[in-house]
């Protein structure tokens, strides 16, 4: 099934903070995609390309889109998701500054094949807000970096109202929220474990 993957970047103050040295909020959100290669599923091993030099993890949760829709006003955004899960969004560090410097897009760092890691869909009503919940990323056992969605800088219905200004929203279309502070790099045999308040969604390995 043909889906689209969107991300968003510089979605958390503190992590604005971590990448620029400054407590930022940029004026409109930071829009991205990803090739449809990039998904990782199902636990698959995630295959650090050696190409690309230093691989760094963002823990994300992620939204499922759940019906067709354009132009989707704020106030209507809650009816075009359904489900929500642990996402790690792997970014090629040092390429990312070379292209950000060069004033270049970061489909390069941030959309090579298996860079969209996914965790088990958690239907939405299971939690009482989707701009309550708490994630966190483990790896091999330690928790590494840890968030909670009402630090977003823009909310999931801002974001999906965004979005759909520029692009049609499909059943299966995939987002990428943004990444808190505390990203860092993954190595060979790393073992992450993606969690949505105490709910394992996340588990697979580095190769």
């Amino acid at each position: 099934m043909l889906m689209k993957i969107f991300a968003v970047g510089m979605n958390y103050l503190e992590h604005n903070k971590e990448l620029h040295g400054a407590l930022y909020k940029p004026e409109e959100p930071v829009i991205f995609t990803k090739a449809d290669s990039a998904l990782l599923k199902d636990h698959k091993p995630f295959f650090i390309p050696d190409h690309l030099g230093r691989i760094d993890y963002e823990t994300e949760l992620v939204v499922r889109i759940s019906r067709l829709g354009k132009t989707i006003s704020e106030r209507f955004a809650p009816r075009y998701y359904d489900a929500v899960t642990v996402g790690i969004d792997f970014t090629a560090r040092e390429l990312q500054k070379k292209l950000r410097a060069e004033g270049k897009p970061w489909e390069l760092c941030k959309g090579f094949d298996g860079s969209a890691a996914i965790g088990d869909w958690v239907p939405l009503e299971k939690f009482r807000d989707v701009q309550a919940i708490h994630f966190h990323l483990d790896i091999n056992g330690k928790t590494v970096q840890e968030g909670c969605t009402s630090d977003m800088l823009y909310r999931v219905d801002e974001l999906i109202a965004y979005i759909s200004q520029f692009f049609t929203l499909k059943t299966g279309d995939i987002l990428f929220t943004g990444t808190p502070a505390g990203v860092g790099q993954v190595n060979i045999d790393d073992k992450l474990e993606g969690y949505l308040e105490d709910r394992k969604v996340l588990e697979f390995s580095c190769k």
